[in-house]
């Protein structure tokens, strides 16, 4: 068993490296606002960029369902597809519209990654789940590397320019999608399709009893008869309802799971928009160095999530871990600050990696903490709710801060400038609700003292 679980392992692993070879996306705002389209960077800004956010919000929650009914390896393969017709667009098309339907593959390809995501859970037992967890986290985060330190090589030796790099992108999104041809079947779901339990009639019992296919093995002396029960719709939609309610009604789990949106949020819109705030410094280097920024940004990240879960296992407490994201979050806004208002593009480098390392840092906690609080196989299922919250204030984010609609017509560094605060005020709101729990355990304890001296 444990050969098959690790095999299985790698072999999502191989497709999740390949999935993230795209040297393109260290350069995305130099290639969409280049010499190659007939657009202008306020219209990439503000007509282009946003549909990817509004795309992604759309199709997520659905590709989540359909993900578990089609029993993932569909939408593994699809993920690919889509990477392909992406990026292949932007090899061929030079206009407004053709860029916006790019968009649109774009936020079904971030959609889709949830089937890279659990596809795991449906393939292993549960006592594998955070082994392949962190096997599937670092091969995005090494085929991430590989990436960025390639385009690097690629333009810092003249070998290629920007929008070449798109060809080496599609490349690996064939690759993997050849790849995830060849990924194992999965017989049942989360939800969907359940694995089915067997009612078996017990000669020394009147009672029947329900047990999984592997215990009848084990009990097959005493077993006279065994039925496979199937799961009906009405389970599966007791199951979805079940762990839903579960979660959003206990209030420690409800905490963390606001402090992963909000976070995420925050973090998605940052990210995607940095290359840009980037372009606007008067001081470009010859050199563009987004790869080996997004080198350093991802390494940093990987290291600070490894030191997270490490410091995390029995050593934070939760009240002790939500004063620690209080303070990171604060310092994630100052980072995001000195990348905006630096004079110089470096400086503002150095910012956005500090960003990435305090990000990996407390969302690695986060996780842990919410995950901590969960039903085991509710883990997909929550997460992926959390994720459409964060996507729902990015949108808004975007809605407001970035597209025409919003009207404030703000410049990129003013654009930047907002988010910084946005962070620090999240900061400071979760620093002021850890003081309320201070104060309420302080005034608990002290109305207990009091009624026990006067008993």
């Amino acid at each position: 068993m444990a050969a098959s679980w690790l095999k299985i392992s790698c072999l999502l692993c191989v497709f999740g490296f390949l999935r993230e070879l795209r040297p393109s996306e260290s350069y995305h705002a130099e290639i969409i606002m280049g010499e190659w389209y007939n657009v202008t960077p306020d219209q990439v800004i503000r007509q282009v960029y946003p549909i990817g956010t509004y795309s992604y919000l759309a199709l997520l929650f659905i590709v989540f369902l359909i993900t578990d009914f089609l029993r993932y390896k569909p939408l593994i393969i699809a993920n690919a597809l889509a990477g392909i017709i992406c990026w292949g667009l932007l090899i061929w098309i030079k206009s407004l519209l053709g860029m916006q339907i790019a968009e649109v593959f774009y936020g079904f390809y971030q959609a889709a990654e949830v089937a890279y995501y659990t596809y795991i859970y449906a393939k292993v037992d549960k006592q594998y789940y955070p082994r392949v967890t962190s096997h599937t986290r670092a091969a995005m985060f090494v085929g991430k590397l590989v990436a960025s330190s390639l385009a690097q090589l690629m333009i810092g030796m003249e070998w290629m320019n920007f929008k070449e790099l798109l060809y080496i992108t599609v490349s690996c999104q064939v690759l993997a999608l050849f790849w995830a041809f060849g990924l194992p079947k999965v017989e049942s779901s989360l939800y969907f399709h359940q694995k089915p339990k067997l009612r078996v009639e017990s000669t020394t019992a009147s009672q029947p009893i329900e047990t999984n296919a592997a215990e009848v093995e084990a009990t097959k002396g005493t077993t006279a008869q065994g039925q496979e029960t199937p799961q009906s719709s009405g389970n599966n939609v007791h199951t979805l309802w079940s762990h839903f309610h579960n979660a959003y009604t206990n209030p420690i789990a409800l905490q963390w799971s606001l402090w992963y949106a909000v976070g995420l949020a925050g973090y998605l819109q940052i990210t995607n928009y940095m290359q840009v705030l980037w372009k606007s410094f008067d001081d470009e280097p010859e050199i563009v160095w987004n790869g080996a920024v997004d080198a350093a940004f991802t390494a940093l990240a990987a290291l600070s999530s490894l030191l997270a879960g490490y410091l995390h296992v029995g050593r934070l407490k939760s009240r002790t871990s939500l004063l620690s994201l209080a303070f990171l979050s604060v310092l994630e806004g100052g980072c995001v600050l000195l990348s905006t208002w630096t004079s110089t593009v470096y400086m503002s480098y150095l910012g956005y990696v500090l960003f990435g390392g305090l990000y990996g840092f407390s969302i690695t906690v986060a996780s842990a903490e919410l995950a901590s609080c969960l039903l085991e196989d509710s883990f997909a299922l929550i997460f992926g709710i959390n994720t459409f919250l964060a996507l729902i204030i990015q949108s808004l984010l975007t809605l407001v801060v970035v597209s025409e609609t919003g009207n404030l017509n703000l410049t990129t560094p003013e654009q930047f400038t907002v988010y910084a605060y946005y962070l620090i005020g999240i900061g400071v709101l979760y620093f002021t609700g850890f003081m309320i729990q201070i104060v309420w355990k302080l005034a608990r304890k002290s109305s207990n003292s009091n009624k026990i001296n006067l008993n």
